[in-house]
């Protein structure tokens, strides 16, 4: 029976009908990760939950030791990984409170440890990943928001920026040229480093606040929090569905 784990916020865990067990903290050759690795049963399945900002959320994205809470979630058991993003929207169609399952990802970061095929290597590993995200792991997102009938996109090219800052109109403007429908800043490295470990991995987008240039006001965190705060059920709703499949 595969064991599903959810990287995303601490809100995560209020899934209806979801039991905790057991939080353990595990120690990795990478070092810490964010937060303790939670344990739940929901519907009959094992179910792990990682709080990648940590709890309470205090780790910015660009010092998220992505490396750590891969290889803790493999070290804890799970056979697939199922991660909540908060992004902006590029696309017209992105506005907030949209879900997304993305399809394609642009890495701009920089200066992350990205790999584990580094120091003390037997041999250079070079990982496909042409496609990073999961097929059907997708299909089974893209069904889960199809019976709930929320408003979604079923393709999206995902653009991770470094952060923490916001980016700039130019910015933003370069990306939707290179084709990016929606901006985060937590999808790399995880998504390879998950493929690397062998850990189907999939990215249900959440979208909340509109990207820089994309609204004719500034963006505040006070929009953003109101709209993860809202956001965050419908996430719940689609996760609860796809674990059920």
């Amino acid at each position: 029976m595969t064991v599903h784990a959810i990287i995303g916020g601490t809100g995560l865990t209020e899934l209806p009908g979801l039991t905790l067990s057991e939080a353990r903290f595990i120690e990795t050759p990478y070092g810490p990760p964010s937060a303790d690795i939670l344990r739940g049963q929901y519907a009959g399945n094992d179910i792990l939950f990682l709080a990648r900002h940590g709890h309470p959320h205090r780790i910015p994205p660009h010092q998220v030791n992505y490396r750590a809470n891969l290889w803790a979630l493999k070290q804890a058991g799970a056979d697939a990984v199922l991660a909540v993003n908060a992004v902006g929207g590029i696309h017209a169609a992105m506005g907030a409170g949209h879900l997304c399952v993305p399809h394609q990802l642009i890495d701009y970061t920089y200066g992350r440890e990205h790999t584990f095929f580094q120091d003390d290597i037997d041999h250079v590993t070079h990982v496909d990943f042409s496609y990073p995200y999961d097929e059907a792991l997708r299909q089974r997102l893209i069904g889960a928001l199809a019976a709930e009938g929320y408003a979604f996109s079923s393709h999206g090219v995902y653009g991770c920026t470094q952060g923490p800052r916001l980016e700039t109109v130019a910015e933003i403007a370069r990306m939707e040229r290179d084709g990016c429908d929606i901006v985060g800043m937590t999808g790399m490295p995880e998504a390879v480093l998950a493929r690397e470990l062998d850990l189907p991995y999939v990215c249900l987008a959440l979208v909340v606040n509109p990207a820089a240039g994309k609204t004719t006001g500034i963006i505040t965190m006070a929009e953003i929090e109101a709209a993860l705060k809202e956001g965050i059920a419908k996430v719940r709703a689609v996760l609860a569905r796809a674990l059920l499949g």
